[in-house]
């Protein structure tokens, strides 16, 4: 497993393709047999080896002299420094609180001295070599994400450019946005006005509802939930809101393989668009089940932190949709990387909005920059604790539809003085 690593630290297409037959000797198989696996993987793997950061924007090194973690009531922003005196400022994810010590005891020090512009092989050298046989997933990812940002923030005040720019190339300069609602465990009459209301409050085209009955926060694991509700609902969404209306489904993994099957004809009956998390987001072999025999696309990645499992889901077709989520996943860069893996098999990309601070603002300069971005994108409401301005876009939904920023950096001015509040963490 670690010479697997390490050769795709050095060769990160031929890496990728390594891991991913030694933690899925099915797959490999099956690629022997399959040449269009092979053909899929190897698009795959040029696609991933492709750098994103725009380097040459930058002639000089830049050298970070700072990363700062700041506190204020249990909230976090991060504040990184050059030696030139560039300042960049991201707004961390609520999850901070509980990860403060993985920024503190292992990413700040590794981050303060390295160049900026050498993002790509930093965030790789954090996820192949130095942290990831310790920790992993979110508890790497958030904190990383939130360093990563406020890089970015600083890179492109210092280009003059959004963060889409440094990314990519602006492909969409307004993304649509759907509404998501949660209200799974309420009775399905008070369930259903909810989410009218939360339609009604924005201007969205698009709505995800959520379908089976258990998550993550259900305290009651023993209660299967209102009998028949999710049947209910299903068509019930549709009439009340017409064929205009774009409808997502999310079963938050939920479901065994023939009752997704079952649920997702019904998603299908009722031209749902798509079918998030159908089952255990991590068993591949479920998810691609349910993929053949549903027609109605399969969207997964929200919880997924390798891009082995990524790669394998789409060499083998499992999914129609990618879903990574920017602080979960460890942000833009490495979530532009799975933007490409499903280009190149002509699959497309809504990522996953965890919330947090600006967490929105993150989610629409990403989707800004992917050429293979969805319909629409998720969208939790505007509703933040940090004080803000922003002089490029009114940052509401109009027609469906949120304008991106076009100022440097993320794009808008963070009260100075919010930010004096904040004290630097240091243990």
């Amino acid at each position: 497993m670690m010479t697997s690593r390490r050769a795709f630290l050095s060769t990160a297409a031929a890496g990728l393709a390594s891991a991913t037959s030694s933690l899925c000797p099915g797959a490999e198989r099956k690629g022997r047999d399959d040449s269009g696996v092979a053909a899929r993987q190897a698009a795959i793997d040029a696609a991933f080896a492709r750098p994103v950061l725009k380097r040459e924007l930058f002639r000089s090194p830049v050298i970070l002299e700072r990363v700062e973690l700041l506190r204020l009531d249990d909230r976090y922003l991060c504040r990184v420094r050059s030696t030139d005196g560039a300042i960049g400022i991201s707004v961390a994810h609520s999850g901070m609180s509980q990860l403060y010590p993985i920024f503190l005891h292992n990413l700040q020090p590794f981050f303060v001295g390295k160049d900026a512009r050498e993002l790509d092989r930093i965030l790789e050298k954090v996820f192949i070599y130095r942290f990831n046989f310790r920790y992993n997933g979110i508890s790497l990812g958030l904190p990383l994400a939130t360093i990563e940002f406020a890089i970015l923030d600083l890179l492109g005040r210092m280009a003059g450019l959004p963060l889409g720019r440094l990314i990519g190339e602006i492909h969409n300069p307004e993304v649509p946005v759907y509404v998501a609602t949660e209200f799974r465990e309420r009775p399905l009459e008070e369930h259903f006005e909810r989410i009218k209301a939360a339609v009604a409050e924005y201007d969205a085209q698009a709505l995800k509802i959520k379908v089976g009955y258990l998550m993550y926060m259900t305290t009651d694991m023993y209660n299967p939930g209102p009998v028949g509700k999710t049947e209910r609902l299903i068509p019930l969404v549709r009439e009340t809101f017409g064929d205009r209306m774009t409808l997502y489904a999310d079963a938050n993994s939920y479901y065994s393989v023939p009752e997704a099957i079952r649920v997702g004809k019904l998603l299908q009956e009722n031209k749902f668009a798509y079918f998030e998390e159908p089952v255990m987001y991590d068993d591949f072999e479920a998810i691609k089940a349910v993929a053949d025999a549903l027609e109605l696309p399969i969207a997964n990645g929200e919880q997924d932190q390798s891009f082995v499992n990524f790669r394998w889901l789409l060499a083998n077709e499992g999914l129609e949709v990618v879903q990574p989520d920017n602080y979960y996943f460890g942000g833009l860069i490495r979530s532009v990387k799975v933007a490409r893996m499903a280009a190149a098999c002509g699959k497309t990309i809504i990522p996953h909005m965890s919330g947090g601070g600006l967490g929105f603002l993150y989610n629409i300069h990403l989707v800004s920059a992917l050429p293979n971005a969805g319909g629409h994108h998720e969208f939790k409401g505007l509703r933040t604790h940090v004080p803000f301005e922003c002089s490029t876009s009114p940052l509401k939904v109009v027609n469906g539809s949120i304008k991106v920023p076009t100022g440097p950096g993320l794009g808008v001015e963070i009260d100075p003085d919010f930010v004096r509040r904040h004290e630097v963490v240091t243990a």
